[in-house]
């Protein structure tokens, strides 16, 4: 039987910050070429793509995954926890697999609105990139803590965790409808 009381051996919290800050770093900068600086291949495959709907709905099963898992752990369903928190991963992973396609294939997406919508839109979208700018190693250090059994640790650090990813999905979902409503 494995004690789950006590942490596992890995990489020390510091080595850990080290990894996650320079991942971090690449994800962010690689991402930012991406969307500011790619002028994309404007294919025709990328502009009738149904990508977008795709990424909202990846965007959207992860708020709903999320959502359930906080509502196991609170049952202290710790298992069904952590497979509905693999689930979110999953499909946050996939979201970002597609998302860096389509970009990379149609570059920028512009927002056409005008009028009271437009600020609307990029309070939104530039709250969204910012929080998501955040979230991402947040995740990361609360799967650390999860996976080397530092539950405390896990406990307070996922609670902040869990509002931050939660409001990407769900902001996530909102940018596309305002871009494609």
């Amino acid at each position: 039987m494995i004690d789950t009381t006590q942490p596992l051996t890995g990489p020390t919290p510091r080595a850990f910050v080290v990894a996650n800050t320079l991942a971090t770093a690449a994800v962010m900068t690689f991402l930012i070429w991406l969307i500011y600086f790619n002028r994309g291949t404007d294919s025709a495959i990328a502009s009738s793509s149904t990508l977008p709907a795709i990424n909202a709905v990846l965007n959207g099963s992860s708020a709903i995954l999320i959502a359930a898992a906080l509502a196991a752990a609170k049952r202290r369903r710790y298992r069904i926890h952590a497979s509905l928190m693999i689930a979110a991963l999953g499909t946050s992973a996939c979201f970002l697999c597609t998302y860096i396609y389509y970009h990379l294939q149609h570059g920028d997406s512009r927002f056409l609105g005008t009028g009271w919508i437009r600020p609307v839109y990029f309070t939104v979208l530039v709250s969204h990139i910012v929080l998501s700018m955040v979230a991402f190693p947040m995740i990361v250090t609360s799967l650390f803590l999860a996976v080397t059994r530092r539950f405390k640790t896990h406990r307070r650090v996922s609670r902040y965790t869990w509002a931050a990813w939660m409001y990407v999905s769900v902001s996530g979902v909102a940018v596309y409808f305002l871009l494609h409503a």
